[in-house]
C-alpha cells in the first residue's frame, strides 16, 4: 500500500511547530536578547535556512511564539457570555489556567519576561486587541454583578487575581518549590492548587462550592 505524502500545508505546520517548540526553550533559557537563531536550529535539528524560510527574523519568530501562547490561554474564555453560569465558567477557567502553568510553564515565563521588560513586542497588542478582549469580559462580569449572580467586586481585579495566582506556579516555580521543600510538584500538588484557588476566588465572588 503506497505511503500517503504529506501536503505542503501539513509539512509547513509540522516544521513551524517544531521551530516554535525549540524557540520556546531557547527564549526561556536566554531571554529575547540572548536567544540565537543558530541554537534554535540546533535544538530543532534543522538547517538554519529552514527557520528563515518560515520566519523573517528573530523578532518575527518571538512575536509568533507570543501570539501562540496568548491564543492558547484565551481560547476557552473567548466565548464568555452573560448567559454562562459564573460559578461554572470561573471554576473551569481557574482549572485551565493552572493546567497551563503545569504543562507549559515556559510559555508563561516568556510572556512574563516580555511584560516585565516593558512589553516592547506586545505593547501595540496590549493597547488594542487585548484591551478590546478584556473590556468584553469585564462587561460580562459587570452584568453578572448587576443581576446579583456574584458580589459587587471590581471585575478587573478579579481577572488580574486569577491570572497572577495561577501563573505564579509557573513564573515563580523555584520559590514555590523552596516553600514546599520539594524538587518538583506532582499531580496531587496541582490538584490542591486548583482546589484552593477555586475555593478562595469563588468565595471572594460570593459563590460557594
Amino acid at each position: 500500500m503506497p505511503v500517503k505524502k504529506e501536503s505542503v500545508g501539513q509539512v509547513r505546520q509540522k516544521n513551524v511547530a517544531l521551530i516554535l517548540t525549540a524557540a520556546k526553550t531557547e527564549f526561556v533559557t536566554h531571554g529575547f536578547k540572548g536567544a540565537s537563531i543558530k541554537r534554535i536550529a540546533e535544538r530543532a535539528n534543522i538547517p538554519r535556512a529552514n527557520i528563515h524560510y518560515y520566519f523573517n527574523d528573530k523578532t518575527d519568530l518571538y512575536q509568533q511564539l507570543l501570539t501562540e501562547i496568548i491564543v492558547s490561554w484565551n481560547t476557552s474564555f473567548d466565548t464568555l457570555s452573560v448567559d454562562d453560569d459564573p460559578k461554572t465558567i470561573l471554576t473551569a477557567y481557574i482549572h485551565e489556567k493552572i493546567m497551563h502553568a503545569k504543562h507549559d510553564p515556559d510559555g508563561s515565563k516568556i510572556f512574563a519576561s516580555e511584560v516585565i521588560h516593558g512589553a516592547p513586542i506586545l505593547k501595540d497588542y496590549l493597547h488594542t486587541e487585548f484591551k478590546q478582549w478584556l473590556d468584553e469580559k469585564i462587561s460580562v462580569i459587570e452584568t453578572w454583578i448587576e443581576q446579583g449572580q456574584i458580589d459587587a467586586i471590581n471585575p478587573y481585579h478579579l481577572l488580574f487575581l486569577i491570572w497572577s495566582s495561577t501563573q505564579h506556579y509557573a513564573d515563580f516555580n523555584v520559590q514555590v518549590l523552596a516553600g514546599f521543600g520539594k524538587e518538583a510538584m506532582n499531580d496531587d500538588d496541582f490538584d490542591e492548587v486548583v482546589a484552593s484557588l477555586t475555593s478562595i476566588i469563588l468565595k471572594g465572588c460570593g459563590l460557594t462550592k
